[in-house]
């Protein structure tokens, strides 16, 4: 028989987040801090939406890019908060969680043989989107003594004749980095210089510590380059209501809207009425969640600090990235090993690229309660490795 399988595909490694996660929900008395996923039910209001929607009978299709209302919102939103604006009906889309947003932006724009420049440590999908569309990948190495920031040096260095399009993922998962306006408005001349284009994912946009989240979108000539990428997974902990958008110039998003057309009609109509009144409503559920994270990553940070492992202070998304070399480990040994004596499930860095190596995130989605215990084991478990 012949092979049934595509090469490409089966060459794609599976996403190593829910390795461990799946071993630890086997095992009595563990403890997860692996899955970056709000701990917070989604708010009455917004699930009251929801179930309102279904008793109304608003069980039908809406349009291929979304409902107007919500798409409309989308807009008001992002002028609201970052002060840029879109057209509801040529410049934004509904998806299917922000992922969807990812793979067909990239398969909107690529062509095989274009290269895609992608920062690593960073979300596991962006590289495996890339490949399936038939580009080069090119990995561009954060470094630790950066903060874990993007350089306009690196950019330019990572360029050639091929490269098309630039991944933007910040506020990052997993190291919790942001970029700040300045780190921005420098990469922007080297994304015009090399007519680059952009796909900026803003879905941890919500959750930054250290005053308001800039977007590329905001700087001179930025918005004409880029595909914005966000969602209600994070913000509003709706992760299971699979929602998302994305906010291009009419010319990719037409391209965008058709893959979307073929492959999935139009993102689930329940969760967008939801996700009306998220927008409409949802401010104060939002600091609220913030807060309730901000206390937990100080908390964390404090404990780092107190147990003597080095951790830079991340004021994005809700992750915390030690770094744990000095215990001459790899990142993937020392979470077997940390899971299997004390019963905690954490992600080897590695599972967001190579240059994970040496470090574990750590989501901080998770009860405070749950964090002490967490956070009291791993202070066991390394002063054991220091007194071996």
């Amino acid at each position: 028989m012949r092979n049934p399988l595509c090469e490409k595909v089966v060459n794609i490694k599976p996403s190593g987040i829910r390795k461990f996660f799946d071993i630890a929900s086997e095992m009595k008395d563990a403890i997860s801090l692996g899955v970056g996923e709000p701990d917070f039910d989604t708010p009455w209001h917004i699930r009251d939406e929801g179930i309102y929607s279904l008793e109304q009978g608003r069980t039908f299709y809406t349009s291929n890019a979304g409902l107007k209302d919500l798409k409309v919102e989308i807009a008001r939103y992002l002028k609201r908060r970052i002060g840029v604006e879109y057209d509801y009906n040529h410049e934004i889309m509904v998806t299917v969680g922000g992922s969807e947003g990812i793979d067909i932006a990239l398969r909107a724009m690529i062509d095989p043989g274009d290269e895609v420049l992608i920062p690593q440590p960073s979300y596991v999908s962006y590289e495996p989107c890339a490949i399936l569309t038939g580009a080069k990948p090119v990995i561009i190495e954060l470094k630790a003594e950066n903060e874990f920031r993007l350089t306009a040096q690196e950019v330019r260095d990572a360029c050639t004749d091929k490269t098309k399009v630039l991944v933007l993922p910040f506020p990052n998962n997993p190291t919790g980095a942001i970029m700040e306006r300045a780190d921005l408005e420098a990469i922007a001349e080297v994304i015009e210089e090399k007519d680059l284009f952009v796909i900026s994912d803003e879905i941890y946009s919500e959750l930054s510590y250290k005053g308001d989240h800039v977007s590329i979108t905001q700087l001179p000539g930025m918005k004409e380059r880029t595909v914005l990428i966000n969602g209600f997974s994070k913000a509003y902990a709706m992760t299971g209501w699979r929602l998302g958008y994305a906010c291009a110039p009419e010319i990719i998003l037409k391209q965008m809207l058709k893959i979307h057309q073929f492959a999935i009609m139009c993102a689930p109509t329940t969760s967008q009425y939801a996700a009306v009144e998220a927008l409409r409503n949802g401010d104060e559920d939002v600091a609220r969640m913030r807060e309730a994270y901000n206390q937990r990553r100080r908390f964390l940070m404090d404990a780092f600090q107190r147990m003597g492992l080095e951790c830079f202070e991340p004021y994005g998304a809700f992750y915390v990235f030690p770094c744990i070399k000095e215990f001459g480990m790899t990142s993937e040994e020392f979470a077997m090993a940390f899971l299997e004596e004390e019963k905690v499930a954490v992600v080897p860095g590695t599972a967001f690229g190579d240059s994970g190596e040496g470090f574990l995130r750590i989501s901080y989605a998770y009860s405070i309660d749950n964090l002490k215990v967490a956070i009291g084991r791993l202070e066991k478990f390394i002063t054991k490795l220091r007194n071996r």
